[in-house]
């Protein structure tokens, strides 16, 4: 009996990466409230929602005894313990890059899989530094529209890679879903990928 997959998210980059492992799975965004708890740890933060958000997918997709096991994974940037979640504006995305300018930061990105018999979390931490940004750039950046549905204001793998100086970590964690990582986890429920 094959276990079906379903991935509790909507972004189009996790869809991307989770097919790059080569397994069968089912898209199920799910809905729920992302707002940080007073004192919430920021990784403690992206472990919360991970998991509110694959239990939010099981509830939706499975039933009891169903071969089922969804993925939830939430994505979050720090800097100087401030959580950059995405830019609500243009003016809010051109701060948090005015943040990010010339520093280091952190990349929390936590993946939760829930089945009808366990919950398992893991989170991979990342740490890049930006290179100093001009204000001109900060704006026709921004203006290219990538930012502002992005944790942090910006998309590694898109035209900010440019600004990334140097990444020590996941860079497939840092765009939303670290592949070594959700390939262990899948492998241990049985969801092996083909290569």
């Amino acid at each position: 009996m094959s276990i079906r997959l379903v991935l509790a998210s909507g972004s189009p980059r996790r869809k991307e990466l989770l097919q790059q492992l080569g397994v069968q799975f089912e898209v199920k965004p799910v809905d729920i409230d992302e707002t940080r708890l007073p004192g919430e740890a920021a990784v403690v933060y992206a472990q919360r929602l991970a998991s509110v958000k694959a239990r939010a997918g099981y509830r939706r997709s499975c039933t009891d005894g169903d071969p089922c096991v969804v993925l939830g994974a939430d994505t979050v940037v720090v800097v100087d313990d401030d959580v950059l979640g995405k830019p609500a504006s243009k003016r809010q995305a051109v701060a948090f890059l005015s943040k990010l300018s010339a520093r280091t930061h952190i990349v929390h990105t936590a993946i939760a899989l829930v089945s009808s018999t366990d919950e398992c979390v893991d989170v991979v931490s990342s740490e890049l530094e930006f290179a100093r940004l001009s204000e001109r750039q900060i704006k026709a950046y921004v203006e290219t529209g990538e930012p502002l549905d992005k944790a942090g204001a910006y998309a590694i793998q898109g035209i900010a890679g440019r600004f990334v100086v140097n990444l020590n970590g996941s860079y497939s964690g840092v765009m939303g879903l670290p592949l070594f990582q959700t390939a262990q986890l899948l492998s241990a429920r049985g969801i092996s990928c083909p290569i």
